[in-house]
């Protein structure tokens, strides 16, 4: 979806003015961090004051909220007990299925050490309510957001080409899939774009795209667009700016699939004043 020049170049109060999506602008990275981990917490808290169960889908990356969040929800004493997690993907092996136990970029690996684990332990959450994608079990996920009653929030990031999870655009010239069929999703394994593999080798492994794993596990399209509530949160700076304008700004257009979730009832994008200033071309 190629925007226009003066979308791509309009200050972030003019895009808050010209969107029709619920678009917030924090000042830095920080404090979009710490809306992050105020949101989860307070949703928390709220629930449990009333006896209702949280059931959230959650991502890794961002991640600068998780410390926040762990932090607030031991001070504060907010117990988890009650809570019921669904993260949003995984990578694999070369060959789809799950990663050695403890490998470095799991998903699951960081999320239980430095996530769950990290909760004093009166207040974590039960090992049986923690869900990830599972590439030998793929339908499971579904059920088990089914059994629960439905997602409550689904939190997420973009990636850079739009993707929410590791949905991402369908490139290959000889599979045409319809914008309904990839808005009905269901859990996949899916080879990475090469896009993809070198954006996440930079933030993680030293620019060496041959370290990331090529293939991963995602929730559905179907899922996340079944929450009741979205909330995308986006600190990724200059890198980020043409995609979050793509976001509230472009039509529907499978080749960025955030663009997919326009028409959710609660929907709201949360970004940083650096993420949402223009997306200019300069010299390096």
């Amino acid at each position: 979806m190629k925007l226009k020049p003066n979308q791509l170049t309009c200050t972030a109060k003019e895009l808050q003015s010209t969107t029709n999506i619920n678009f917030k602008v924090l000042p830095d990275a920080p404090a979009v961090f710490n809306h992050f981990a105020r949101s989860i917490a307070d949703e928390i808290q709220a629930n449990n004051v009333v006896g209702k169960p949280t059931r959230l889908i959650l991502p890794v990356g961002p991640i600068g909220q998780y410390p926040i969040l762990v932090d607030i929800c031991n001070h504060e004493r907010i117990s988890w007990k009650n809570v019921y997690t669904f993260n949003m993907d995984e990578y694999t092996d070369w060959q789809g299925r799950p990663l050695p136990e403890g490998h470095p970029l799991s998903f699951k690996h960081y999320m239980t050490t430095q996530v769950f684990h990290q909760l004093d332990e009166d207040l974590r959450i039960p090992a049986n309510h923690i869900h990830f994608p599972h590439p030998l079990h793929l339908d499971e996920i579904s059920q088990q957001i089914e059994n629960i009653g439905g997602i409550d929030t689904c939190y997420g990031g973009i990636g850079y080409h739009g993707h929410i999870a590791f949905n991402e655009p369908p490139y290959n010239h000889y599979t045409q899939v319809s914008m309904e069929e990839f808005m009905a999703s269901k859990t996949r394994i899916i080879h990475l774009n090469p896009d993809t593999l070198v954006m996440n080798s930079i933030w993680n492994t030293g620019g060496n795209p041959y370290h990331i794993p090529s293939v991963a596990v995602t929730i559905g399209f179907g899922d996340i667009l079944a929450s009741r509530r979205i909330r995308i949160y986006c600190t990724g700076g200059a890198w980020q700016r043409t995609v979050l304008r793509v976001a509230l700004l472009s039509k529907h257009d499978i080749n960025y699939p955030v663009t997919l979730l326009q028409d959710h009832p609660d929907y709201a994008i949360i970004a940083d004043q650096d993420t949402a200033s223009p997306a200019e071309t300069t010299l390096i």
